[in-house]
C-alpha cells in the first residue's frame, strides 16, 4: 500500500489503484466490499466497451485484436517506479500480440485469451497538491497506434439525494440508475461537479466526455471517456479510435475538494 499525505488530505494507492481518498476524514472512494462493484478505480484501454457481440474482435490497421470489455490493460500489473510522500507513478508494459488471460473467462466470458497487435507503455501518475489529487495517464507506443482511453473511478455516495451537475445540465442519481449498465452519456464535458453530503469536483483534459454509472445507491462511478461506446454497433467500435500522433499521448483528471 502506498501512502500519500498533504495537510487534511490522506490518498491510498493499492497496486496502481485509487483505494481511498481523504479530505478532513471524508472518504470520497467506493470502498471494496461494499455494495456496487468490486473495485475502487479502474482503466479502460485500449477500447472503451463490451464486444462480445462482435465475436471478441476489434478491427485495427494491423488486423483484428482479440479484446474482452474494455481492453486487456486490467489485465496487466502495474510496477510502482517511482513515489515520494506526495507524487508516485505506477507502469505497465505490453508488447504486441503477447497473449493475456482473461480474467472473466469462462464465468462471464467465452474468450480466454486476449491480445493487441501494438507494444505499448502505460503509466499512472498520483500527485497530491493543496486541496486536489491531480491523476496523470501517459500512453507511448507507435506511430499511428490507434486507442480509446477511459478512467473508472468510483465514488462513495453519502447523502440521500446526490445529484451530479455539469456547465448545462443537473442529473440526478435516479436518471442515471435508470439506463442501466449502458451508462448515462455526458458528451462534450471536461468539468463534473459531484454535489453529495461534501462536494467533489472532477475535472479532465484529453477526454473530452464523461459516462455514468452506478446499479445501486452507495456508489457512482463518474468516468472520464475519449468515446462513447454506445454510440455504434460493436462491430463498428473502431469508428472512436484516436491515434498516438507525436507520441506520447497525455490525459488528466483532477479531484478537488
Amino acid at each position: 500500500m502506498t501512502t500519500l499525505q498533504l495537510d487534511n488530505l490522506k490518498v491510498q494507492i493499492n497496486k496502481g489503484s485509487l483505494v481511498s481518498f481523504l479530505a478532513n476524514d471524508h472518504e470520497y472512494i467506493h470502498q471494496v466490499g461494499s455494495p456496487g462493484w468490486g473495485k475502487s478505480d479502474d482503466e479502460m484501454f485500449p477500447i472503451i466497451g463490451p464486444t462480445d457481440e462482435a465475436g471478441f474482435k476489434v478491427k485495427t490497421p494491423k488486423g483484428e485484436a482479440i479484446l474482452d470489455q474494455h481492453g486487456l490493460l486490467r489485465e496487466l500489473d502495474y510496477t510502482c517506479i517511482e513515489a515520494t510522500d506526495t507524487r508516485t507513478v505506477f507502469q505497465k508494459t505490453y508488447t504486441a500480440n503477447t497473449p493475456v488471460k482473461n480474467s472473466k473467462y469462462p464465468k462471464k466470458s467465452s474468450e480466454e485469451w486476449l491480445s493487441w497487435p501494438y507494444d505499448f507503455r502505460f503509466q499512472k501518475q498520483f500527485n497530491l497538491k493543496q486541496d486536489e489529487l491531480e491523476i496523470e495517464f501517459i500512453i507511448t507506443g507507435p506511430e499511428g497506434m490507434p486507442f480509446m482511453l477511459g478512467y473508472h473511478p468510483a465514488f462513495k455516495l453519502h447523502g440521500e439525494n446526490p445529484v451530479v451537475s455539469t456547465s448545462k445540465q443537473e442529473i440526478p442519481l435516479k436518471d442515471i440508475l435508470a439506463v442501466g449498465s449502458r451508462a448515462y452519456e455526458v458528451a462534450d464535458c471536461s468539468e463534473i461537479m459531484l454535489k453529495d453530503s461534501k462536494t467533489l469536483r472532477i475535472s479532465s483534459q484529453g477526454f473530452e466526455n464523461f459516462m455514468l454509472w452506478t446499479e445501486v445507491t452507495n456508489m457512482l462511478c463518474i468516468e472520464p471517456v475519449s468515446f462513447y461506446p454506445y454510440a455504434v454497433e460493436q462491430q463498428n467500435l473502431d469508428k472512436g479510435f484516436r491515434q498516438l500522433i507525436n507520441e506520447p499521448a497525455r490525459f488528466k483528471v483532477t479531484l478537488s475538494v
